[in-house]
């Protein structure tokens, strides 16, 4: 049988220091996999299905007899976020669900009992889950499509927000394993179809801001179309505007979308993120539009964005085009401290490589990464060090645009400086078995020190893709603990940064070698990762220097750390 694969990528291809200090409770070391000592002949990274041994069974749902719209074919993602602190990431999923019959262009004859909702997996710590959707509260009334975390309030427990059709959900985490719907208390109010969103500290008062982004003014009454089609596209509908919370530091917040500059822009939102791509010690926010450029919210400072992302080459595609642009991940490919990006797309995917100059230039080509794909459309994605060998690599999930087609998924391992290779064919049966993904979350679930993830697939099961690549590198996870508490009045000269340490940069020196990353919320498609930053050490087996730099100001050292665990790093009161 023909190696579809490469036959397609080959024609494509053609076409203010602080003193140092331990954390105050430093993890215990995890088991990990032996690394091989000299690393001569590199890991293979490899997957499998862990669905069923995991006892998750979910399946999403469309909400109709067969896909006939834009709502329908957008999808859903997951999360993984650690409810319980009980150092094991759980996992969140979303799904539609069957609307009111004029919703659905083809409706179901008898709607299912009971109805398709999300579902929370409480991790049990020994590669299982149990379902305990019902006894948290998270089953909404509602046609989900995204998920982002964060402890708005400062209390210690991470909170929801759940984002769909008609409506965004806050949900305050109790502390009990109980979350309770404050959106109304909150001020949080979104109207239209939300969409991917995120949480940063963005006037940098120790409390987290919250960003919504939406996609269209959907009209489920509106069928002009050519039949191939399927259904009408993004462009068929009105663009909608973002929206910006401000975060008041008493459990409620404050529209400041038009103050702030960010709802004078109407786009098509599909992906979210947020970090400092300029190096300025202030967060900035991406946005991944569905045909309409794409935007790069330049945070001034003073409250308000500036978009630049024309003048910073992020708006368009690799020929100046309006893409379908889905899933945007920054990340330091190379270690230099300046954040890259990587967005995942319809046509070619997008590799950034930041010029430091305010600016992005695209090395997707040069790198070999863009050719593979354009045969795909790429949705979820996670860039993670998935052997440890000490390089970035990069997991693509893939399906079917407007039709349900499957499609294999991608894996790319770095090979250095910034350059990848293509190693899909060898990397289990789960990644080249084919499905019609939509959102993923990355996550080591079973704290073993290989990052593994959870896929979302258009109107069937979700599947847990479990790394089991053996002869790994060395490993660090980090998680950070800000020193804001819940009560504490919030001001950008306060010092203190949000409990989840959103917006903190952490530098990992092991081995000789300098890796950097940013602690950011969501991530991808839809979705968001386990909060913890990890980083492959390769032969590394101790870090010589682990430095924070804090979003309320302070750096924090760590020196002489052993490998092979999770670090909990709380930020000096």
């Amino acid at each position: 049988m023909p190696n579809h694969r490469l036959i397609l990528a080959a024609a494509f291809a053609l076409g203010g220091v602080l003193a140092a200090q331990q954390p105050t409770a430093p993890a215990t070391p995890q088991s990990a996999p032996v690394p091989n000592s000299a690393l001569g002949k590199l890991p293979l990274i490899q997957f499998e299905d862990a669905t069923d041994g995991a006892h998750i069974h979910f399946t999403h749902s469309f909400g109709s007899a067969k896909l006939g719209s834009l709502l329908e074919g957008t999808g859903s993602g997951c999360l993984w976020f650690d409810y319980n602190n009980d150092g094991w990431p759980d996992l969140y999923v979303e799904t539609g669900k069957p609307l009111d019959d004029s919703m659905h262009p083809y409706p179901l004859a008898a709607k299912p009992d009971p109805a398709p909702h999300n579902h929370l997996y409480r991790n049990d710590g020994n590669g299982r889950f149990t379902d305990v959707t019902r006894q948290s509260g998270l089953d909404p009334d509602l046609y989900s499509i995204a998920v982002t975390a964060a402890d708005y309030d400062n209390d210690g427990y991470v909170d929801l927000l759940v984002t769909g059709y008609g409506k965004a959900i806050l949900y305050h985490n109790d502390g009990n394993g109980h979350f309770t719907d404050v959106t109304e208390k909150a001020g949080i109010k979104v109207d239209g179809w939300s969409i991917s969103s995120t949480w940063l500290d963005y006037d940098k008062d120790g409390c987290v801001d919250l960003f919504v982004g939406r996609y269209v003014k959907f009209d489920p009454k509106y069928r002009a179309y050519y039949a191939p089609d399927n259904y009408p596209g993004p462009l068929d509908y009105e663009g909608e505007t973002n929206m910006l919370f401000h975060n008041n530091c008493d459990g409620t917040f404050t529209d400041v979308s038009q103050k702030s500059g960010i709802g004078t822009f109407v786009g098509r939102t599909m992906g979210v993120t947020a970090a400092d791509f300029d190096n300025d010690g202030w967060d900035d926010i991406y946005v991944s539009n569905d045909r309409t450029e794409n935007f790069l919210f330049r945070n001034k400072h003073d409250g308000t964005f500036e978009e630049v992302a024309n003048e910073t080459g992020t708006a368009y595609g690799q020929n100046g085009e309006s893409t379908s642009s889905m899933g945007p991940v920054f990340t330091d490919l190379t270690g230099r401290g300046w954040l890259d990006l990587w967005v995942t797309d319809a046509h070619y995917n997008r590799l950034l490589r930041n010029t430091t100059k305010m600016g992005f230039e695209d090395i997707g080509a040069e790198t070999g990464v863009s050719q593979v794909n354009a045969q795909y459309v790429s949705w979820g994605t996670g860039i993670y060090d998935f052997d440890n060998d000490g390089e970035p690599d990069i997991l693509i999930y893939h399906g079917g645009l407007i039709h349900l087609i499957p499609q294999e998924h991608t894996l790319f391992r770095g090979t250095g400086n910034g350059h990848f290779k293509d190693v899909s064919t060898e990397a289990g049966q789960v990644i080249n078995m084919r499905t019609t993904a939509r959102g993923a979350c990355f996550g080591d679930y079973d704290n073993d020190g290989r990052v593994d993830s959870f896929v979302v697939n258009l109107g069937d099961r979700g599947k847990l893709v479990h790394n089991v690549s053996q002869n790994t590198g060395h490993w660090v996870a980090v998680k950070l603990v800000g020193a804001m508490r819940k009560g504490d009045h919030g001001s950008a000269t306060s010092g203190k940064s949000n409990r989840d340490g959103i917006g903190a940069r952490v530098e990992v020196l092991a081995g000789g070698r300098r890796r950097t990353a940013e602690r950011v919320a969501a991530s991808g498609y839809l979705s968001q990762d386990d909060d913890r930053l990890h980083f492959g050490l390769g032969n590394a087996t101790t870090i010589e220097k682990l430095t924070v730099h804090w979003p309320g100001g302070k750096t924090q050292e760590l020196t002489n750390l052993a490998a092979d665990r999770v670090i909990t790093v709380e930020e000096p009161r």
